[in-house]
């Protein structure tokens, strides 16, 4: 882990950037992870920073989204860093059971549709 104090500028100035955007005094081990390949940070960083922004998806939809993903990955540290952002937007306990049910039966609805090779409804039209 590159700690903020052993860190080259460029790391720092990205450092700097997610504490001033996040509005936190700390940098998690994720980042720190990263910033072994400064340009791979500041590409990610940016990339997140952009796509987890405000938009037609309201944050809290976001977080609950990248938990759903990062549960259906199998992701332990993305589940536990995304459930506290979840939870600071404003999710529940109930909030996050019902996820985690939702994605329960995502889960095993998709192996069974999968497995049987179930072909698509015309009416559904097509992905995407």
């Amino acid at each position: 882990m590159i700690e903020y104090d052993r860190a080259p500028p460029e790391v720092r100035a990205v450092y700097d950037d997610i504490m001033a955007t996040r509005q936190t005094d700390w940098i998690n081990n994720f980042w720190k992870a990263l910033a072994h390949h400064p340009t791979t940070l500041k590409r990610t960083w940016d990339s997140l920073k952009q796509v987890m922004a405000p938009g037609a998806l309201d944050p809290l939809t976001k977080e609950l989204l990248y938990l759903a993903v990062s549960t259906a990955n199998g992701c332990d540290y993305c589940i536990a860093s995304h459930t506290a952002a979840a939870r600071k937007q404003g999710a529940t306990d109930a909030m996050l059971g019902e996820l985690l049910a939702v994605i329960g039966m995502a889960s095993e609805t998709n192996a069974l549709a999968k497995a049987h090779q179930v072909p698509i409804d015309d009416r559904f039209g097509s992905p995407g």
